[in-house]
C-alpha cells in the first residue's frame, strides 16, 4: 500500500550560524543517508517483508521524514532495493568470467551467480513480485536486460564454438533460460523441492536445453 505522501525534508542540518553547508556536504550527507535506508530496508525486509517506511526509519536510526525525503512511497524503496540487489547480482556475474574457458562451465557459473539473490533475498523477491504494476513490471524488465545481454553473449558463444547445439535463435534460448530459472525459485518457495534439488535439476536442464553434456563444475574465479 502507497505511504501517505510527506513533504519531502532535508538531511541537511543548518549550522548554528544560520548559514548551510557547502553543496558537495549537502550531497555527501545525502548520499550517506540514503544508503543507511537501503542498508536498513534490505536487513529488515529479508525477515519482514511488510515492513513499512516508519519501520525502515526506525531500523536506519533515522527520521520518518529523512526516509520520505529520499523515498515518496515504499514502493519507490521497494524499487531502490530490488535495483542494489540486481547491482549485486550483475557483480557476481562479472566476477564469474562468463566470456572465459568453455561455454558449458561458464553457463554453469552464471546459474550459480543468478541463484545467489534467491539465497539471500527470496522473502523479499517474491513479496517485490506480489505487488507488481504496470510501471515496476516495467522495471522489472529493464532490471532484467543487462542479465539477459550476459547470458546471450554466453550462449552465441557456445554456439560459435560448436558447444551448443545450432538450430535455435539465441534470443529464444536466452527467454526460456530466464523463465526456467523463474520456475526453479518458485519450486523452491512452493517447498516442491529443496534449493539443492532446484540448483541440479536447472543445470541439468539449461545444459540440455542448450544441446551441451553435463561437465564438471568449474570453480568460479576469485
Amino acid at each position: 500500500m502507497t505511504q501517505p505522501a510527506v513533504p519531502p525534508v532535508s538531511d541537511d542540518p543548518v549550522p548554528a550560524s544560520g548559514g548551510r553547508q557547502p553543496p558537495r556536504k549537502r550531497r555527501a550527507d545525502a548520499e550517506r543517508s540514503r544508503a543507511a535506508i537501503l542498508d536498513a530496508a534490505v536487513r529488515l525486509l529479508r525477515v519482514r517483508p511488510d515492513a513499512g517506511l516508519e519501520a525502515v526509519a526506525r531500523a536506519a536510526g533515522l527520521t520518518r521524514q529523512t526516509v520520505y525525503a529520499h523515498f515518496a512511497s515504499r514502493e519507490a524503496l521497494l524499487a531502490a532495493v530490488v535495483d542494489r540487489i540486481t547491482a549485486e547480482a550483475l557483480a557476481a556475474m562479472e566476477s564469474a568470467a562468463l566470456d572465459e574457458g568453455p561455454a558449458a562451465d561458464a553457463l554453469l557459473r552464471f546459474l550459480d551467480a543468478s541463484w545467489r539473490p534467491y539465497e539471500n533475498y527470496a522473502s523479499l523477491l517474491h513479496s517485490v513480485a506480489a505487488t507488481v504494476t504496470p510501471a515496476s513490471g516495467r522495471a522489472d524488465r529493464d532490471r532484467h536486460e543487462p542479465v539477459a545481454e550476459r547470458l546471450a553473449r554466453l550462449v552465441e558463444r557456445g554456439i560459435r564454438a560448436g558447444e551448443f547445439a545450432p538450430g535455435l535463435s539465441p534470443e529464444w534460448l536466452v527467454t526460456t533460460l530466464i523463465a526456467v530459472g523463474h520456475a526453479a525459485g518458485e519450486t523452491v518457495h512452493s517447498g516442491r523441492m529443496t534449493l539443492a534439488e532446484a540448483r541440479e535439476t536447472l543445470d541439468a536442464t539449461a545444459l540440455r536445453l542448450l544441446g551441451a553434456r553435463p561437465g564438471p563444475k568449474a570453480a568460479t574465479p576469485v
